[in-house]
């Protein structure tokens, strides 16, 4: 009756349309479901009360139902609907985020985010895979699907959605250090220096590896040189950093202070290193195979006089010595710089603690970099307790601080 009234008139009153809405005839409930005059109250109410799931869709796709609807379908017992629900969300999701303070915008949200714990994997596979490249999506969405415990859900979002806040992306990493967790962060198209830091102190190798090879992860200097010391322990990190584009000098050289041939020889294939950039990579290669000459012919007391003759003790030939892990001589020169006795800086080692070595080092003259290595080779400090360069280069300590460790040390 009431589908052949609309039909005839197009205009039909209050009464007419909650008695359509009450109705035993579908057909009248689904003509009314899809009216775009139909009073918004009573499509809220069909919404959330109408017993068939086609009149319901109906109501969903009338542009006359008011968004706070979407709250309550929602959560609709058709997998069906709750889909057409996602879909439509994300349609109107341009419109509505020209003013994230608007009601509308809230509504949306709140449907999206329930959407987004709905306990359907087929419905949160198909919201990630919509929103990981919508430009609109609203940051706390992107949060919940990226904290999905399915990789199929969660993996699109942290891959490819630009909304995922630093804060999202430095908790997951936190609390979900699987490693293709870590390696989707890094495989991000553009990653900020913070969360670059947090994927390299994961210390995963492919992670990291994806992080080094990614050009839209800024890495600073500081940084780098950070990677290079830890590549030490993860060789797959080497061949990266080698091919990695604008590496600056002072990582080149350093890395070639310890790899093999075939990266040294990535390395002096470059062409963005200059011709004294180049020079020092073969220099400082060459003298690593030279000291290690040295080992077999001379004992660790006879190089250290030697050195001390040349005025050649100092940060180069102690990290050369550290790098083919001659700890006697190491122990050894760190005595006679500092002028402290060998007992007392094999008991600083012993401690296997990151602020006395740190200090013993300084009290040598020894730069930073030296001091990062003396912590990972003979202190043995663990990694979550390494004090690393301030800048790459520079002591994190001030100098009160270190005169109060030698105190605290007798020395």
């Amino acid at each position: 009756m009431f589908s052949k009234i609309f039909k005839r008139t197009k205009k039909v009153s209050y009464g007419e349309q909650r008695e359509a809405m009450n109705s035993a005839n579908v057909k009248d409930r689904m003509t009314l479901a899809a009216m775009s005059e139909a009073n918004k109250e009573i499509l809220y109410y069909m919404a959330e009360h109408d017993p068939d799931e086609k009149v319901r869709a109906a109501v969903l796709e009338n542009p006359a139902t008011p968004l706070q609807a979407s709250t309550i379908l929602a959560t609709d017992p058709s997998i069906d609907v709750r889909i057409a629900l996602a879909a439509r969300l994300v349609e109107l999701l341009p419109d509505v985020s020209q003013d994230k303070q608007s009601q509308l915008y809230a509504f949306v949200v709140q449907a999206l985010g329930t959407l987004a714990l709905d306990e359907v994997l087929k419905i949160r596979k198909a919201l990630s895979a919509t929103l990981k490249d919508h430009a609109y999506t609203p940051p706390q969405i992107a949060g919940k699907l990226a904290r999905d415990v399915e990789r199929e859900v969660s993996e699109p979002i942290l891959r490819f959605c630009v909304a995922l806040s630093d804060e999202d992306l430095l908790d997951i990493l936190r609390s979900h250090p699987d490693s293709w967790v870590i390696e989707a962060v890094a495989s991000r198209e553009k990653i900020s220096e913070i969360v670059s830091g947090a994927v390299i102190e994961s210390r995963d190798a492919r992670g990291g590896g994806a992080l080094i090879r990614n050009d839209g992860a800024p890495l600073s200097e500081g940084l780098l040189l950070k990677i290079v010391n830890m590549a030490r322990g993860l060789p797959e990190w080497q061949k990266p950093i080698a091919l990695r584009k604008s590496l600056p000098v002072s990582v080149a050289t350093e890395l070639a202070s310890y790899v093999d041939a075939s990266i040294r020889d990535i390395l002096l294939a470059r062409t963005d290193l200059d011709k004294e950039t180049s020079d020092e990579v073969a220099t400082v290669f060459r003298r690593r195979v030279e000291f290690a000459d040295d080992v077999e012919k001379e004992v660790p007391f006879d190089k250290l006089k030697r050195l001390i003759a040349d005025d050649g003790l100092n940060d180069e030939s102690v990290l050369d010595a550290l790098a083919l892990r001659e700890f006697e001589f190491v122990e050894m020169a760190l005595g006679q710089l500092s002028g402290v006795f060998l007992a007392d800086v094999k008991r600083v080692m012993a401690m296997k603690a990151a602020k006395p070595i740190v200090a013993l080092n300084w009290k040598a003259g020894l730069s930073m970099r030296t001091a990062l290595e003396l912590q990972k080779t003979i202190g043995e400090v663990p990694h979550k307790e390494i004090i690393y360069p301030k800048g790459g280069t520079d002591y994190p300590i001030d100098e009160d601080g270190l005169n109060w460790q030698l105190e605290f040390l007798g020395l």
